[in-house]
Protein backbone atom coordinates (compact mmCIF):
# COMPACT_ATOMS: atom_id res chain seq x y z
CA UNK A 1 0.00 0.00 0.00
CA UNK A 2 1.52 3.27 -1.37
CA UNK A 3 1.56 6.30 1.60
CA UNK A 4 -0.83 8.44 0.00
CA UNK A 5 -3.48 5.31 -0.33
CA UNK A 6 -2.33 5.12 3.75
CA UNK A 7 -3.10 8.48 4.53
CA UNK A 8 -6.31 8.79 2.41
CA UNK A 9 -7.57 5.66 4.84
CA UNK A 10 -6.26 7.10 8.08
CA UNK A 11 -7.81 10.48 7.70
CA UNK A 12 -11.47 8.83 6.30
CA UNK A 13 -11.21 6.23 9.20
CA UNK A 14 -10.85 9.04 12.00
CA UNK A 15 -12.83 11.31 10.01
CA UNK A 16 -16.11 9.46 10.16
CA UNK A 17 -15.78 8.15 13.87
CA UNK A 18 -15.21 11.81 14.70
CA UNK A 19 -18.25 12.59 12.48
CA UNK A 20 -20.14 10.01 14.38
CA UNK A 21 -19.38 11.14 18.12
CA UNK A 22 -19.84 14.83 16.98
CA UNK A 23 -23.65 14.03 15.83
CA UNK A 24 -24.07 11.52 18.92
CA UNK A 25 -23.06 14.64 20.63
CA UNK A 26 -25.13 17.70 18.82
CA UNK A 27 -28.40 14.98 18.50
CA UNK A 28 -28.63 14.45 22.08
CA UNK A 29 -28.11 18.34 23.47
CA UNK A 30 -31.11 20.61 23.79
CA UNK A 31 -30.41 23.78 22.52
CA UNK A 32 -30.38 26.89 25.15
CA UNK A 33 -33.62 28.29 25.61
CA UNK A 34 -35.88 25.82 24.64
CA UNK A 35 -38.82 24.67 26.31
CA UNK A 36 -38.24 21.80 28.80
CA UNK A 37 -41.90 20.49 28.03
CA UNK A 38 -42.17 17.35 25.46
CA UNK A 39 -41.93 17.31 22.31
CA UNK A 40 -43.86 15.95 19.86
CA UNK A 41 -42.62 14.97 15.86
CA UNK A 42 -46.26 15.07 14.67
CA UNK A 43 -47.09 11.64 14.01
CA UNK A 44 -50.14 9.83 15.76
CA UNK A 45 -51.45 6.71 14.74
CA UNK A 46 -54.26 4.76 16.75
CA UNK A 47 -54.21 7.69 19.39
CA UNK A 48 -50.74 7.55 20.20
CA UNK A 49 -48.46 10.24 19.59
CA UNK A 50 -44.45 9.88 18.84
CA UNK A 51 -42.43 12.23 21.14
CA UNK A 52 -38.92 13.76 20.05
CA UNK A 53 -37.45 12.63 23.32
CA UNK A 54 -33.46 12.43 23.21
CA UNK A 55 -31.70 9.04 23.85
CA UNK A 56 -31.54 7.99 27.01
CA UNK A 57 -28.06 8.41 29.47
CA UNK A 58 -27.25 4.91 29.59
CA UNK A 59 -27.53 4.29 25.72
CA UNK A 60 -25.51 7.32 25.19
CA UNK A 61 -23.14 6.21 27.18
CA UNK A 62 -22.57 2.56 25.43
CA UNK A 63 -22.01 4.48 22.11
CA UNK A 64 -19.26 6.73 23.12
CA UNK A 65 -17.68 3.36 24.70
CA UNK A 66 -17.84 1.93 21.74
CA UNK A 67 -16.25 4.73 20.13
CA UNK A 68 -13.40 5.07 22.35
CA UNK A 69 -13.58 1.26 21.63
CA UNK A 70 -12.78 1.61 18.33
CA UNK A 71 -10.03 3.90 18.99
CA UNK A 72 -8.09 1.66 21.43
CA UNK A 73 -8.40 -1.11 18.78
CA UNK A 74 -7.12 0.97 16.28
CA UNK A 75 -4.77 1.92 18.30
CA UNK A 76 -3.22 -2.04 18.93
CA UNK A 77 -4.08 -3.89 15.53
CA UNK A 78 -3.84 -3.05 11.97
CA UNK A 79 -6.75 -0.99 11.05
CA UNK A 80 -5.15 2.65 9.98
CA UNK A 81 -3.76 1.99 6.29
CA UNK A 82 -0.08 0.57 7.17
CA UNK A 83 -0.21 1.62 10.35
CA UNK A 84 0.86 -1.90 12.06
CA UNK A 85 -0.67 -1.47 15.58
CA UNK A 86 1.15 -1.25 19.10
CA UNK A 87 0.97 -5.02 19.71
CA UNK A 88 2.20 -5.72 15.97
CA UNK A 89 -0.16 -8.47 14.90
CA UNK A 90 -0.92 -9.98 11.91
CA UNK A 91 -3.10 -12.50 10.39
CA UNK A 92 0.42 -14.43 9.13
CA UNK A 93 2.24 -13.96 12.41
CA UNK A 94 -0.76 -15.88 14.14
CA UNK A 95 -1.42 -18.60 11.44
CA UNK A 96 2.27 -18.97 11.64
CA UNK A 97 2.75 -19.71 15.46
CA UNK A 98 -0.73 -21.87 15.39
CA UNK A 99 1.39 -24.27 12.57
CA UNK A 100 4.33 -24.44 15.01
CA UNK A 101 2.04 -25.10 17.86
CA UNK A 102 0.01 -28.00 16.18
CA UNK A 103 3.45 -29.08 14.27
CA UNK A 104 5.26 -29.45 17.55
CA UNK A 105 1.95 -31.29 18.92
CA UNK A 106 2.25 -33.22 15.50
CA UNK A 107 5.77 -34.57 16.48
CA UNK A 108 6.02 -35.39 19.96
CA UNK A 109 2.51 -37.64 18.91
CA UNK A 110 4.92 -38.93 15.37
CA UNK A 111 7.51 -39.53 17.81
CA UNK A 112 7.32 -43.48 18.64
CA UNK A 113 6.51 -44.14 14.92
CA UNK A 114 9.90 -42.83 13.60
CA UNK A 115 12.21 -45.59 14.29
CA UNK A 116 9.65 -48.27 12.63
CA UNK A 117 9.69 -49.60 9.00
CA UNK A 118 7.12 -48.83 6.67
CA UNK A 119 5.71 -52.53 7.08
CA UNK A 120 5.72 -52.71 10.33
CA UNK A 121 3.65 -49.17 10.38
CA UNK A 122 1.98 -50.91 8.33
CA UNK A 123 0.83 -53.68 10.84
CA UNK A 124 0.70 -51.13 13.73
CA UNK A 125 -2.88 -50.08 14.26
CA UNK A 126 -2.18 -46.95 15.94
CA UNK A 127 -0.24 -45.49 13.20
CA UNK A 128 -3.09 -46.74 10.14
CA UNK A 129 -5.97 -44.82 12.11
CA UNK A 130 -3.49 -42.39 12.16
CA UNK A 131 -2.60 -42.39 8.68
CA UNK A 132 -6.21 -42.96 7.45
CA UNK A 133 -7.06 -39.50 8.94
CA UNK A 134 -3.89 -37.70 6.95
CA UNK A 135 -5.60 -40.01 3.76
CA UNK A 136 -8.91 -38.85 4.31
CA UNK A 137 -8.02 -35.51 4.14
CA UNK A 138 -5.95 -35.35 1.46
CA UNK A 139 -6.13 -37.99 -0.81
CA UNK A 140 -9.90 -39.44 -0.42
CA UNK A 141 -11.14 -36.81 -2.63
CA UNK A 142 -9.61 -38.90 -5.49
CA UNK A 143 -8.94 -42.16 -4.72
CA UNK A 144 -12.28 -42.73 -2.32
CA UNK A 145 -12.11 -43.01 1.51
CA UNK A 146 -12.03 -46.53 1.65
CA UNK A 147 -9.23 -46.03 -1.56
CA UNK A 148 -11.13 -47.93 -3.90
CA UNK A 149 -10.71 -44.96 -6.26
CA UNK A 150 -12.61 -44.52 -9.39
CA UNK A 151 -12.84 -43.78 -12.99
CA UNK A 152 -9.11 -42.39 -13.59
CA UNK A 153 -8.16 -43.10 -10.27
CA UNK A 154 -6.24 -45.71 -9.11
CA UNK A 155 -7.99 -48.88 -6.50
CA UNK A 156 -5.14 -48.77 -3.66
CA UNK A 157 -7.29 -51.73 -2.17
CA UNK A 158 -5.80 -54.20 -4.52
CA UNK A 159 -2.76 -55.66 -5.86
CA UNK A 160 -2.31 -54.16 -8.82
CA UNK A 161 -0.25 -51.24 -9.30
CA UNK A 162 0.85 -49.15 -11.66
CA UNK A 163 4.72 -48.23 -10.64
CA UNK A 164 5.03 -50.65 -7.76
CA UNK A 165 3.50 -51.51 -4.03
CA UNK A 166 6.45 -52.10 -2.12
CA UNK A 167 7.05 -49.78 0.62
CA UNK A 168 9.73 -47.31 -1.17
CA UNK A 169 7.48 -47.53 -4.42
CA UNK A 170 4.00 -46.39 -2.71
CA UNK A 171 6.43 -44.02 -0.53
CA UNK A 172 7.90 -42.37 -4.21
CA UNK A 173 4.50 -42.16 -5.37
CA UNK A 174 3.03 -39.77 -2.07
CA UNK A 175 6.10 -38.09 -1.56
CA UNK A 176 7.19 -36.82 -5.58
CA UNK A 177 3.63 -37.29 -7.25
CA UNK A 178 3.84 -39.55 -10.60
CA UNK A 179 2.71 -37.95 -13.89
CA UNK A 180 1.34 -40.65 -16.51
CA UNK A 181 0.68 -40.26 -20.22
CA UNK A 182 -0.76 -41.81 -22.88
CA UNK A 183 0.14 -40.36 -26.04
CA UNK A 184 -2.66 -40.05 -28.65
CA UNK A 185 -2.67 -42.43 -31.52
CA UNK A 186 -5.60 -41.39 -33.26
CA UNK A 187 -3.74 -39.40 -35.79
CA UNK A 188 -1.20 -41.61 -36.65
CA UNK A 189 -3.35 -45.04 -36.98
CA UNK A 190 -6.44 -43.91 -38.51
CA UNK A 191 -9.63 -45.29 -36.62
CA UNK A 192 -9.20 -48.37 -38.40
CA UNK A 193 -5.87 -48.71 -36.87
CA UNK A 194 -7.29 -47.83 -33.33
CA UNK A 195 -10.19 -50.36 -33.54
CA UNK A 196 -8.38 -53.23 -34.37
CA UNK A 197 -5.82 -51.93 -31.57
CA UNK A 198 -8.73 -52.21 -29.24
CA UNK A 199 -9.66 -55.16 -30.45
CA UNK A 200 -6.53 -56.41 -29.73
CA UNK A 201 -5.83 -55.15 -26.18
CA UNK A 202 -9.59 -56.34 -25.19
CA UNK A 203 -8.55 -59.57 -25.85
CA UNK A 204 -5.91 -59.92 -23.86
CA UNK A 205 -7.06 -60.99 -20.88
CA UNK A 206 -8.57 -64.32 -22.21
CA UNK A 207 -12.20 -62.53 -23.08
CA UNK A 208 -14.31 -63.69 -25.79
CA UNK A 209 -14.41 -61.55 -29.17
CA UNK A 210 -17.57 -61.34 -31.16
CA UNK A 211 -16.65 -62.26 -35.36
CA UNK A 212 -15.79 -58.63 -36.15
CA UNK A 213 -13.66 -57.97 -33.26
CA UNK A 214 -11.86 -61.52 -34.45
CA UNK A 215 -10.98 -60.21 -37.71
CA UNK A 216 -9.21 -57.57 -36.65
CA UNK A 217 -7.19 -59.06 -33.65
CA UNK A 218 -3.96 -59.79 -36.24
CA UNK A 219 -4.00 -56.95 -37.53
CA UNK A 220 -4.58 -55.01 -34.41
CA UNK A 221 -1.26 -57.62 -32.87
CA UNK A 222 1.09 -56.30 -35.96
CA UNK A 223 -0.06 -52.55 -34.45
CA UNK A 224 0.35 -53.20 -31.07
CA UNK A 225 3.77 -54.72 -31.60
CA UNK A 226 4.91 -51.00 -33.63
CA UNK A 227 2.99 -48.91 -31.37
CA UNK A 228 2.35 -49.45 -27.83
CA UNK A 229 5.20 -52.75 -26.98
CA UNK A 230 7.62 -50.00 -26.01
CA UNK A 231 5.75 -49.16 -22.75
CA UNK A 232 3.22 -51.74 -22.39
CA UNK A 233 5.61 -55.08 -23.63
CA UNK A 234 5.71 -57.43 -26.07
CA UNK A 235 3.32 -59.69 -24.01
CA UNK A 236 1.18 -56.43 -22.82
CA UNK A 237 2.37 -56.94 -19.22
CA UNK A 238 2.80 -53.43 -18.71
CA UNK A 239 6.34 -51.83 -17.24
CA UNK A 240 5.91 -50.20 -13.35
CA UNK A 241 9.26 -48.35 -14.25
CA UNK A 242 7.40 -46.22 -16.78
CA UNK A 243 3.67 -46.70 -14.64
CA UNK A 244 2.31 -48.51 -18.11
CA UNK A 245 -0.47 -50.82 -16.67
CA UNK A 246 -0.90 -54.34 -17.28
CA UNK A 247 -3.11 -54.90 -19.98
CA UNK A 248 -3.48 -58.83 -19.54
CA UNK A 249 -5.59 -58.62 -16.23
CA UNK A 250 -9.32 -57.42 -15.19
CA UNK A 251 -7.83 -54.05 -13.83
CA UNK A 252 -8.79 -50.90 -16.04
CA UNK A 253 -8.39 -47.74 -14.66
CA UNK A 254 -10.05 -45.97 -17.49
CA UNK A 255 -12.42 -48.99 -18.31
CA UNK A 256 -11.93 -51.82 -20.25
CA UNK A 257 -15.08 -52.27 -23.03
CA UNK A 258 -13.90 -51.84 -26.28
CA UNK A 259 -15.43 -48.22 -26.80
CA UNK A 260 -13.57 -47.25 -23.75
CA UNK A 261 -10.17 -48.98 -24.89
CA UNK A 262 -10.70 -47.51 -28.41
CA UNK A 263 -11.45 -43.80 -26.41
CA UNK A 264 -7.76 -44.38 -25.14
CA UNK A 265 -6.19 -45.56 -28.17
CA UNK A 266 -7.42 -42.94 -29.86
CA UNK A 267 -7.66 -39.77 -27.42
CA UNK A 268 -4.81 -40.81 -25.24
CA UNK A 269 -4.63 -40.45 -21.15
CA UNK A 270 -2.81 -38.23 -19.16
CA UNK A 271 -2.81 -38.87 -15.34
CA UNK A 272 -1.21 -36.72 -12.13
CA UNK A 273 -0.87 -37.47 -8.60
CA UNK A 274 0.61 -34.22 -6.95
CA UNK A 275 3.54 -35.22 -4.64
CA UNK A 276 2.66 -33.88 -1.18
CA UNK A 277 6.67 -33.60 0.10
CA UNK A 278 5.45 -29.63 0.41
CA UNK A 279 2.37 -30.78 1.81
CA UNK A 280 2.95 -32.78 4.34
CA UNK A 281 5.91 -33.60 6.62
CA UNK A 282 7.65 -36.34 6.47
CA UNK A 283 6.50 -38.33 9.10
CA UNK A 284 3.18 -37.78 8.22
CA UNK A 285 4.02 -39.29 4.99
CA UNK A 286 5.62 -42.30 5.91
CA UNK A 287 2.11 -42.68 8.01
CA UNK A 288 -0.19 -42.51 5.09
CA UNK A 289 2.65 -44.82 3.18
CA UNK A 290 1.86 -47.58 6.29
CA UNK A 291 -1.75 -46.48 5.56
CA UNK A 292 -2.25 -47.25 1.83
CA UNK A 293 -0.17 -50.54 2.05
CA UNK A 294 -2.07 -51.93 4.94
CA UNK A 295 -5.37 -51.28 2.41
CA UNK A 296 -3.70 -53.57 -0.32
CA UNK A 297 -2.66 -56.29 2.73
CA UNK A 298 -6.23 -56.49 3.92
CA UNK A 299 -7.25 -57.01 0.36
CA UNK A 300 -4.80 -60.00 0.02
CA UNK A 301 -4.43 -62.00 3.24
Amino acid sequence: MTSGWSIYIIVLTVGNILALTWLLWWTSRRPAGESAELETTGHVWDGIEEYNNPLPRWWLILFYLTIVFAFVYLALYPGLGRFEGVLGWTQITQYDAESARISERQREAFAKFQDKDLLALAADHEATEIGSRIFANNCAVCHGADGRGAPGFPNLADDDWLYGGGPEQVLASVRHGRNGIMPPLGAVLGEQGVAQVAAYVYQLNGRETDPAMSAMVADGERIFGMQCAACHGVDGKGNQMLGAPNLTDDVWLHGGSFEMIKRTVRDGRMGQMPAHENLLSEDQIRLVTAYVLSLSQRETR
